[in-house]
C-alpha cells in the first residue's frame, strides 16, 4: 500500500528543477569514516569526475547533469566498491552510505579482492553471486536454480519464473537448444565451482532473443582478468546416502597484450531418489512405487584468449565443452487392481536401466571495437555441438497377486542417439544520439538436430527392431532477426525503445516403416512452417527524489515448441504409458506489462501482468482404454498476476537479503465434453540469505526458501516445497585458501508431492531426493591477482573492461 501512497503522491507532485549535487559517504565494515578514499563518478562506465573523502568520509560532486550514473570507491589496502546505479534528474542525490570491507591479504602492490553481495537487485535483473558464497558449494546449477529467488522447478525438471513456465537458458550469454530433460542432465552436470553468477531476467530488452516467455536464466561461467599468472584449485566431498566427489583449477595469463584463461571441472556422484505414483483410470488402480539410482561422471572445461590489438580492438576466442556420463537405474513395481471390488489382480515388475552419455562442444569467435562518443562494435560467431546418446534396456514381468508367480514377460531396448548443431553470427552496434544512446543489430542462426529412434523387442537369444515402434526425427530452424533500441535520460525521467523482428523458418521429417497389414512400407510425414513476428519493448523509469524511482516496461515475448514435442509419432514409455509430438503445436506469445518502485536503493517492489496466448501444457489423457497418453497442447490463456519484493539490509558484518514472489495465475481452455480445464493457481515464493562475518577469518551462512501450493503446467497441482541450508567457512593462509563446509535442506523437508485430475484420469506423484547432505569443499588461490591500473590506460585494457562489462547485458548466439 505505500509504494501506491507514494507513486500517487509522486504523479500529483511531479515538479522540475535542475540537479545541483550528488553527495555521500564512506565507511569501513566498523563504522568509522573512511578519509581519503578515491571517488569516481561513472557515467556508462565513463569516468566524469574525481573526488577525495574528507575526514568524515563525506565526498560531494557539484554540476552533475542528468543521466545514470555509479560511483566507485578505491583504498588503498582495500577492494574497490562500486555503490548501486542511480538516475540524476535534476534533483540533488544523497547516496546511501557506502561500507568498504578491508582485503583480506595484505599485499606489496596493489590487488583486488573483491566482496560481491550474495544477491544484487538491479532495474532489468537479478544477481545471484554464486562465486564465494558457503551453500552453494558441492552443488549443481539446476539445484542453485530451485533455491533462486522467483524460479520454479516441477516433477519432470522444468523450469518457471514468476509463475511462468517458458523460461529460456543462456550460458555466458547464448541461449541453450536444450529443453525438458536434456536440459535438466546438462544443468545437473554443472558445478557451482565452475559458475560465477546467475542472472535471472524476467524483462529483457530487445537486444536479446524474443525466446522466453518467462525471461532469462543467464549461467555465466568463471574468468579471469586479473594480471600476472594466477589460478586456483578446488576440491570437494559430498554425502547424502552416498558419497559425491567435486575438483577442478583454474589459470589464467595476462599482460599489455593478450589474457589467456582457461578452467576444468570434474564431478564424481551417486544420487538416489524415490518415487511413486498412484493413478486410477476408468476401472483399473496403478500403484507404482520406485527407487532410481543415477551414477554421474562429468568433465566440464573453458578456454580462451582476448588478443588486444590496441586500446580500440579487441579479438578473443572461447572453447568450452561438456562431457557428461550417466548411469540410471530405477526399480518398479507397480499393483495393478480392480477397482469396483478394491482386488488386486497383478503387480507388474519392471526393473529398467539407461545408460547416458551427453557430450556438448562450443566454439565462440569475438571481436569487439570501442571508439569515441559511445561508439561499440561486437561481432560473436558461434558453432555448438550437442551429442546425446541413450541406451535403455526395459525388461516388463507379470506376477498374479501374491507376486511370486510369472504370468508373463515382454523385454525391450530403446537406442535413441540424438545431434544438435548449432551456427549464428550476431553483430550489435552502439553510439551516442541526440544526448541518448542508439543500439542497433542483426543476427542469424541455424538449428539442427538429428533424432533415431530405435526400439528392439529383446528374446532369449536375440533382438529384433520393432518396427512400429521405430522412427527418425530430423528437424531445422532458422531464425533471422534484426532489433533497434534507443534510450535517453530526461531531467525526471529516462526512456527506453525496443523493437525486434524475427523471422523463423523451420522443417520437421519423421520418418520410419508402417505395417500396411502384408509388410512394412517406408512413410515420411514432413511439415513446414514460415512465419515472422514483431516484439516491441519499452521502459521509463521516473526519479521523484533521492528516496524514490519508479518505472514502468513493456514487453512481447514467444516460446516455440521443443523438436520433441512436434514428433508425431507414438513413443510407448512402458506397458500402460506413451508420449507422441503434436504438430499442430502452435508458439506461444506473452505479452507483459510491469511496475516497480525503489525506495532508497534497497527496497524493490515490482508488479507484473502477463497475457499468455496459446500456452503450452502436458496433459495426461487416456488412450486404448487404461492406458496413459502424454502430449503437449495449447492451452486457450493464461493470465498472471505477480509481485515481488526484495530487501538487502547490512549492519557492520551482517548482511540479509530478502526476497518474496508471488503471482497469480487463471488457465481456461475447452477440448470438448469432460475434457475442460479452469484452474486458478496461487504461487508464492520466498527466500532468504542470512551471512555473518566474525573473528577475521569466519563467515556464517545461512539460506531458506520456501515454494507455496502452486499448479505447474496448468494440470498438475504441487504441494508447499521448502528447505534451509546451513554453512561456515574459514580463511586460510593468509586468505588464500578457504574451508566450507554446509549441510543442504537440513530438516529433510524439500520433497515433491503433487496431484492431478483430466479426462477422467487421476493421478498423485510423490518424489524425494538426497537433498540434504554434508558439504565439505577446499579452494585455494596462488599467483598475482594485481590490476595495475597505469598499464590498463596504456594497452587498451580498460576498454576490454568496458567490453566486459557491456557482454554482460549482450547475449551471444
Amino acid at each position: 500500500m505505500r509504494v501506491f501512497i507514494l507513486l500517487a503522491a509522486f504523479l500529483f507532485s511531479f515538479t522540475i528543477s535542475k540537479a545541483q549535487l550528488v553527495s555521500g559517504n564512506v565507511k569501513d565494515a566498523e563504522g568509522k569514516p573512511m578519509a581519503g578514499s578515491t571517488i569516481k563518478l561513472l557515467k556508462d562506465s565513463l569516468l566524469v569526475k574525481l573526488a577525495v573523502s574528507n575526514d568524515k568520509g563525506a565526498f560531494s560532486f557539484s554540476n552533475v547533469s542528468s543521466g545514470n550514473y555509479m560511483v566507485n570507491i578505491s583504498h588503498v589496502g582495500y577492494p574497490a566498491t562500486n555503490s548501486a546505479s542511480f538516475i540524476v534528474n535534476g534533483t540533488d542525490i544523497s547516496i546511501p552510505e557506502i561500507v568498504i570491507t578491508k582485503s583480506a591479504v595484505d599485499l606489496k602492490a596493489v590487488q583486488v579482492v573483491a566482496q560481491k553481495p550474495i544477491v544484487e537487485v538491479k532495474a532489468d535483473k537479478t544477481i545471484l553471486n554464486v562465486e564465494g558464497t558457503i551453500n552453494s558449494t558441492g552443488s549443481d546449477a539446476l539445484e542453485l536454480l530451485r533455491k533462486s529467488p522467483g524460479v520454479t522447478i516441477d516433477k519432470d525438471d522444468n523450469l518457471g519464473m514468476n509463475g511462468k513456465n517458458g523460461v529460456q537458458v543462456y550460458i555466458d550469454g547464448r541461449p541453450s537448444p536444450l529443453s525438458g530433460q536434456d536440459l535438466a542432465n546438462y544443468l545437473k552436470s554443472m558445478q557451482s565451482g565452475n559458475i560465477e553468477s546467475i542472472e535471472l531476467i524476467s524483462n529483457p530488452s530487445a537486444k536479446y532473443d524474443a525466446a522466453g516467455n518467462a525471461g532469462i536464466i543467464n549461467i555465466r561461467l568463471k574468468k579471469n582478468k586479473s594480471f600476472g599468472t594466477n589460478g586456483s584449485v578446488n576440491a570437494g566431498w559430498n554425502i547424502g546416502t552416498y558419497a559425491k566427489y567435486n575438483a577442478g583449477f583454474s589459470l589464467n595469463h595476462r599482460n599489455k597484450n593478450i589474457n589467456i584463461f582457461g578452467n576444468y571441472g570434474y564431478n564424481d556422484a551417486k544420487n538416489a531418489v524415490t518415487l511413486g505414483i498412484y493413478r486410477t483410470v476408468l476401472d483399473s488402480l496403478f500403484d507404482q512405487n520406485g527407487s532410481i539410482t543415477a551414477n554421474t561422471r562429468s568433465h566440464n572445461f573453458k578456454v580462451g584468449a582476448d588478443y588486444f590489438i590496441n586500446k580500440k580492438n579487441t579479438l578473443g576466442v572461447i572453447i568450452n565443452g561438456t562431457y557428461n556420463t550417466n548411469q540410471v537405474d530405477n526399480y518398479s513395481r507397480t499393483g495393478i487392481s480392480y477397482l469396483p471390488t478394491s482386488k488386486l489382480d497383478r503387480y507388474l515388475v519392471a526393473d529398467n536401466s539407461n545408460a547416458m552419455k551427453n557430450d556438448n562442444l562450443n566454439f565462440n569467435l569475438n571481436y569487439n571495437y570501442v571508439g569515441s562518443k559511445g561508439k561499440n562494435l561486437t561481432i560473436n560467431a558461434d558453432h555448438g555441438t550437442y551429442k546425446l546418446n541413450n541406451n535403455q534396456f526395459q525388461p516388463n514381468t507379470y506376477y498374479d497377486s501374491t507376486g511370486k508367480n510369472m504370468l508373463h514377460s515382454i523385454t525391450y531396448r530403446m537406442i535413441t542417439p540424438a545431434t544438435i548443431y548449432i551456427n549464428s553470427v550476431k553483430v550489435d552496434y552502439e553510439q551516442n544520439l541526440k544526448k541518448g544512446k542508439l543500439g542497433y543489430g542483426a543476427k542469424t542462426a541455424f538449428v539442427k538436430t538429428d533424432n533415431n529412434f530405435q526400439r528392439y523387442n529383446v528374446y532369449t537369444s536375440n533382438s529384433e527392431l520393432d518396427k512400429d515402434r521405430s522412427n527418425r526425427f530430423r528437424y531445422t530452424e532458422n531464425i533471422n532477426a534484426g532489433y533497434v533500441n534507443y534510450s535517453r535520460p530526461f531531467k525526471r525521467f529516462q526512456v527506453q525503445l525496443g523493437l525486434r523482428v524475427e523471422n523463423t523458418n523451420m522443417e520437421g521429417t519423421s520418418t520410419g516403416l508402417k505395417n500396411n497389414g502384408t509388410g512394412y512400407t517406408p512413410y515420411d510425414s514432413t511439415f513446414t512452417r514460415h512465419y515472422t513476428d514483431f516484439f516491441p519493448s519499452a521502459a521509463i523509469s521516473f526519479t521523484k527524489n533521492a528516496k524514490n524511482q519508479f518505472s514502468v516496461n513493456y514487453s512481447r515475448r514467444i516460446d516455440r515448441p521443443n523438436y520433441q514435442d512436434l514428433n508425431p509419432f507414438e513413443f510407448k514409455l512402458d506397458e500402460y504409458t506413451f508420449q507422441k509430438g503434436n504438430i499442430n503445436l502452435l508458439p506461444q506469445y506473452t505479452n507483459s506489462f510491469g511496475f516497480s518502485h525503489t525506495y532508497k536503493y534497497k527496497l524493490t517492489t515490482s508488479l507484473n501482468y502477463s497475457i499468455v496466448k496459446d500456452m503450452f501444457t502436458q496433459l495426461f489423457d487416456t488412450a486404448e482404454a487404461s492406458k496413459a497418453f502424454i502430449s503437449k497442447r495449447n492451452l486457450a490463456t493464461q493470465n498472471i498476476a505477480s509481485m515481488n519484493i526484495s530487501y538487502p539490509y547490512r549492519y557492520k558484518s551482517y548482511s540479509v537479503f530478502t526476497n518474496l514472489n508471488t503471482s497469480y495465475s487463471k488457465y481456461t481452455a475447452d477440448f470438448g465434453e469432460g475434457r475442460k480445464v479452469k484452474l486458478d493457481a496461487f504461487a508464492l515464493n520466498m527466500y532468504m540469505q542470512h551471512s555473518l562475518k566474525f573473528a577475521k577469518t569466519w563467515t556464517a551462512e545461512m539460506t531458506a526458501f520456501y515454494n507455496a501450493p502452486t499448479v505447474y503446467q496448468g494440470s498438475l497441482k504441487a504441494k508447499s516445497l521448502w528447505s534451509i541450508d546451513a554453512g561456515i567457512q574459514k580463511q586460510v593462509f593468509k586468505g588464500r585458501g578457504s574451508i566450507k563446509t554446509s549441510v543442504s535442506d537440513i530438516f529433510h523437508t524439500l520433497q515433491f508431492n503433487g496431484t492431478s485430475d483430466f479426462a477422467g484420469q487421476k493421478t498423485t506423484i510423490k518424489s524425494n531426493w538426497e537433498s540434504r547432505q554434508f558439504k565439505l569443499n577446499f579452494s585455494y588461490r596462488f599467483g598475482s591477482n594485481q590490476v595495475k591500473s597505469a598499464r590498463m590506460r596504456s594497452t587498451g585494457a580498460e576498454e576490454e573492461m568496458k567490453r566486459t562489462q557491456q557482454s554482460s547485458s549482450t547475449p551471444g548466439i
